[in-house]
């Protein structure tokens, strides 16, 4: 008889934590359900006129012997604007270290060459104000310190970690259990589980945390020209060692976009409590009107648009951009991960309406030595090419298709959007951090020419280059990658 009530007053016992288990959980998604937003996130600022912008890409392709080949170079030029500037540096970057997987490759040392060019500056300009603004994955969430930031603080940098905790969830099911049970114990150096990103070794905390699957995704720069100038850079690329052979773009711009930048950076950095370095961006926003208020942008020909955008509000504006295109015009897309359903559904009704829609898609087969299964790119593209979409996929050999860019060419002024934001439910529905430019020219304009000259240099595969195949290469309509895309987008279980 006792065996039996032993049995008893286990299987109570497991009643009782399922149901303390299931109480936090649902607590946590109501109350992060009803609660919005921090402000520092969902931001939009109105369209500025800009002197110039310059656009910058990295390409790969496979040659005729099938080995990948590289040209790039956007990262040669944000060293360059790093060399020029004398008052402030103020860098955003989500992927900040060496790590390359299980399978690495020889790749460009970005994290390196980005920390070295940072400190010399620091060097030869003491009263240079640099800020950089990156991720806890670096860290992986305080289990294994960075060496780049510990070089970069030596030197006298500012080194911020951005609150994750503070965003709304993105994969409620394990927050609401996380924020009760784990995260009161904190995270340290651990050395139970190997990095799940490279070398070395984490805490079991390291990988719960991880679940949570929450980022300061954003890929910028703000910095003085080394004269009487501002400038901004946004772009799609991380300096990453095991990113640098990723297919990425990024926009240089002056104007008064640029000060929208800093303001929004600078609500990042309330969001982080990191109150010792906000008086050095007050500084740099003085600087920045000044320089301005010097610059009469007025009298510029208004052949150039920039504005400023974060999470909800670039999903916004992507919508209206796309149910704006009229029957004749065109929409051409290159996206790491499409996903998000009002997109999709809106590019349907484009094509349905007599829009021509091209689409460029990463395979998604692979992430830094791993092999994946085409979720959620596959799925969505079969369900945009039995629409009418026209798909084609980037020929890639290890490396990622990793660009965030779409263009809607009007009848007058084009539109380009252009930043960190993958096109997936995380990224644009509040929950990761993002920053997009959404860029508006005329079809005359140098910088509009080049990027659309980029886009069809791939699709064409022009100059013999093999960038793009077939979408019949890799199509996959079955029901099972349907119902796991399906999932993993309106839970958050993924890491799309």
């Amino acid at each position: 008889m006792g065996f039996f009530k032993t049995g008893h007053r286990i299987r109570k016992t497991g009643l009782f934590v399922t149901l303390v288990m299931l109480f936090y959980v649902m607590g946590s998604m109501i109350i992060r359900g009803l609660v919005p937003p921090p402000s520092a996130v969902s931001i939009d600022f109105p369209t500025r006129v800009a002197g110039s912008v310059q656009f910058f890409n990295d390409e790969s392709w496979v040659d005729d012997a099938g080995q990948r080949r590289l040209s790039q170079s956007l990262f040669s030029a944000l060293f360059d604007g790093i060399r020029a500037a004398k008052s402030v540096i103020v860098v955003d970057m989500f992927l900040f270290n060496a790590w390359q997987g299980p399978v690495p490759e020889t790749h460009r040392p970005l994290a390196s060459e980005l920390t070295d060019v940072l400190i010399e500056q620091q060097q030869r300009f003491p009263e240079l104000d640099i800020i950089v603004i990156s991720d806890p994955i670096n860290t992986v969430y305080g289990g294994l310190p960075s060496v780049h930031f510990e070089r970069l603080k030596s030197a006298g940098i500012h080194v911020v970690l951005t609150e994750l905790n503070k965003l709304q969830d993105s994969n409620p099911l394990w927050s609401g259990v996380w924020r009760w049970l784990i995260r009161p114990w904190g995270n340290s150096n651990g050395s139970l589980l190997p990095n799940p990103f490279g070398e070395g070794k984490v805490s079991v905390r390291s990988y719960l945390s991880l679940l949570n699957f929450k980022a300061n995704h954003r890929k910028l720069m703000i910095a003085d020209d080394g004269g009487n100038g501002v400038f901004g850079w946004v772009s799609s690329a991380n300096p990453h060692d095991g990113s640098s052979a990723h297919r990425n773009i990024a926009v240089q711009f002056d104007g008064p976009a640029v000060l929208d930048l800093l303001e929004s950076e600078r609500a990042l950095l309330e969001l982080s409590e990191a109150h010792d370095v906000l008086p050095i961006v007050d500084k740099a926003i003085a600087t920045a009107k000044q320089a301005l208020a010097n610059v009469a942008t007025e009298d510029k020909p208004q052949n150039l648009g920039v504005q400023i955008l974060s999470e909800s509000k670039i999903h916004a504006a992507l919508i209206d951009a796309i149910d704006s295109a009229a029957a004749g015009s065109d929409i051409n897309m290159a996206m790491f991960y499409l996903s998000e359903r009002g997109i999709i559904e809106s590019l349907k009704k484009a094509v349905s309406r007599g829009v021509r829609v091209r689409i460029l898609l990463d395979v998604n087969n692979d992430a830094f030595g791993r092999r994946k299964n085409g979720v959620p790119n596959r799925p969505v593209a079969a369900e945009l090419a039995k629409a009418g979409a026209s798909v084609r996929w980037c020929a890639t050999l290890g490396e990622q298709c990793h660009a965030k860019w779409l263009h809607i060419a009007g009848s007058d002024a084009h539109d380009f959007f252009i930043g960190s934001a993958n096109f997936t439910r995380r990224n644009l529905k509040d929950l990761n951090l993002e920053t997009d430019i959404r860029l508006t020219a005329l079809p005359t304009e140098p910088v509009a020419q080049e990027m659309i000259s980029f886009f069809n240099r791939q699709w064409n595969n022009e100059d013999g280059k093999k960038f793009s195949v077939p979408y019949e290469q890799y199509a996959n309509d079955s029901v099972w990658l349907k119902l796991q895309y399906r999932i993993m987008e309106y839970t958050g279980l993924s890491t799309f």
